[in-house]
Formats: structure tokens, sequence, C-alpha cells
């Protein structure tokens, strides 16, 4: 697939140039791997992850925490080859996230299907997520935010905040509830509650991970993105000066890196 031009309003490295604006002053810096065994992360598309928790996946596989990905499209609406085909488009982007995957360490992905830019919080997706939710058993779930934020449009796009929303309601009522979706049964699949969601690309987080010894793990994950991005040399920068605002307001160092997220307790 051809690349990305760096002036094209698609390209994520154009358009996410911005750094986020999270409010994270005076905010607890954990251990994200702490009391948790499975985490299961759930996004829109190939990359979403990669963009905003590669760092904290790294540091809990490290920890000998099993981490699942669940991919809600395969990213099929994503990048500039005229002449690729749908499926081709889907194809490639499946790759790139399980090599990405890999570079975090992480081996166990789902991707579910959806069209990409069709994303929409409906009873067939509430569905869909639930039975992950119940194969999987994680003691957390991470996720994309349900909020409009137009500070940060383009962590707010569509599929993302449908992504967010339908996450959140399947872990709460969903997943725990056995006559939500009575056909999981059916599957063997028992009702699971979920202690916990954290949410990326909050405005208003509750906690951040230091990712300093894992950013470049991040870095390379974000680059096997290889039809989305038009210059992988500008990744390192623009990860790394994302990483370092949102330490330092944290009040953490500047040389430092971190992630921050909002806490939801679903338990």
């Amino acid at each position: 697939m051809s690349k990305k031009s760096a002036k094209s309003p698609k390209s994520p490295i154009s358009k996410k140039t911005k750094a986020p604006k999270e409010d994270a002053s005076s905010l607890p810096v954990v251990d994200p791997a702490a009391g948790v065994e499975r985490v299961l992360v759930i996004t829109a598309h190939p990359d979403d992850v990669d963009f905003g928790a590669a760092g904290t996946v790294a540091k809990m596989t490290k920890a000998g925490v099993d981490v699942t990905y669940c991919l809600i499209t395969d990213g099929d609406a994503g990048g500039s080859d005229l002449s690729s085909t749908a499926e081709q488009r889907a194809a490639g982007r499946r790759i790139e996230q399980t090599n990405a995957a890999a570079k975090v360490g992480v081996t166990d992905l789902f991707f579910l299907g959806h069209l990409d830019g069709q994303v929409a919080v409906t009873l067939d997706l509430r569905k869909d997520l639930s039975r992950v939710i119940r194969q999987v058993r994680p003691d957390r779930v991470i996720c994309q935010s349900p909020v409009l934020n137009l500070d940060r449009i383009y962590a707010s796009h569509p599929d993302h905040l449908a992504a967010g929303g339908a996450t959140l309601a399947a872990v709460y009522p969903d997943a725990r509830n056995p006559f939500a979706f009575p056909e999981l049964l059916n599957e063997g699949l028992e009702a699971h509650t979920v202690p916990e969601v954290w949410v990326m690309a909050m405005s208003d987080p509750t906690l951040v991970v230091d990712t300093t010894e894992v950013i470049d793990q991040k870095i390379e994950a974000l680059r096997c993105h290889v039809s989305q991005l038009a210059d992988p040399v500008a990744v390192d920068g623009l990860l790394r000066g994302w990483g370092q605002m949102v330490a330092e307001a944290a009040g953490m160092k500047r040389s430092r890196t971190a992630e921050a997220f909002r806490r939801v307790d679903t338990a």
C-alpha cells in the first residue's frame, strides 16, 4: 500500500502532532501490573492501542500479566492506496496489528470484523464484546473514551467514541448479567464481572503509568503500522514528546514518559 502524504488530513502523523492536554497534575503513578493477572484491551481500529496504551501494555506483559487485544474493526477504511480493496486493506492491517502486538508481548488478539467508519453502540456490538469479555474473563478492561473531547478531536473519532460506549455497556451491565444475551450461556460462556476499566484519552485522568523504560517498545509497535504512517521516523519524536508532556503534567521529571487513564470502578 502507498504511504500517506505528510500533508494528508487523514495521516496519523500529521493529524496527531498536537500533544494530549490531560490535566494530570498531582496524579498517582501506578504499577499497571499490580493486582491483575488478565487484562483485555478493546479499541476501534488497529494502531489505536499503540498510540494510547502500548507502553502500559508492555509493562504489564513484562511483569507476567496476560494481555489480550480486541479490535472491533480491521481498519479497512484506513490508508491512502486507492487501488486496494477493503479486503486487502483489512488483511494488511490485521498483519500490522499482530506484528505491533508482538512488540509489546501480546499474542492473543480478537478481530470482530465490524466495518471501519461505521461503529455504533448497537446490541450486536455489545453482545460481541460481552462474548469476548466472558471468554477472556479479565481483571481489567482498557478502552477508548466515549466522551467527545473538542481539545483532542482526533482522539474523538466517532468509531472511538462508539467503541468506548459499547465497551462500558458490555462491562456493565451486559457481561455480568446472565440474563443479558442468554445465547451466550448456550455457548458455555458464564457471566463475568470486570472489577475496573481504564479509559484512554480522557480530559480528566485519575492515574498515570511511567512508560520510560518501555517507550522504545511502544515506538517499535507503532512503526509496525506502515500503511498508516507518512513518516515512520517522526514516530520517535512524536511519542516521546507526548509521553514527556503527560509525565510533566503528573509532576514527574520531564525526562520521563507516561500514559494517562481514568479509572472506573466497575466491581
